[in-house]
């Protein structure tokens, strides 16, 4: 491997780490936006009198979405993403330059 092919392959590797970093980055934002607006939502729902509770349906709605996004970048992010997509031909390419 050659100087350039090397630094090539560090740059791409980085772009790809920095792409990681951003997407769990935007998961923590989207975490502490949710526990501060359902946090003001419960405030609200406790100073109404009513004993109708509803705080926990934004909750729990709003929950599954953050599970789901929480599940895209930890769990199942690299499965079936651009990144994932780049690394199968990178695969396939070398093991057809070795046939």
């Amino acid at each position: 491997m050659g100087e350039g092919e090397r630094k090539a392959l560090e740059s791409e590797k980085y772009i790809e780490a920095k792409k990681k970093v951003a997407r769990i980055k935007s998961f923590y934002i989207h975490l502490i936006i949710y526990i501060l607006v359902n946090a003001l939502l419960f405030g609200i729902d406790m100073l109404d009198d009513s004993s109708n509770y509803w705080f926990y349906w934004p909750l729990l709605g709003w929950g599954i979405g953050l599970t789901v996004h929480g599940l895209s970048v930890y769990a199942l992010g690299g499965l079936f993403s651009r990144e994932w997509e780049e690394k199968k031909i990178r695969e396939i390419m070398e093991k057809d330059q070795g046939k």
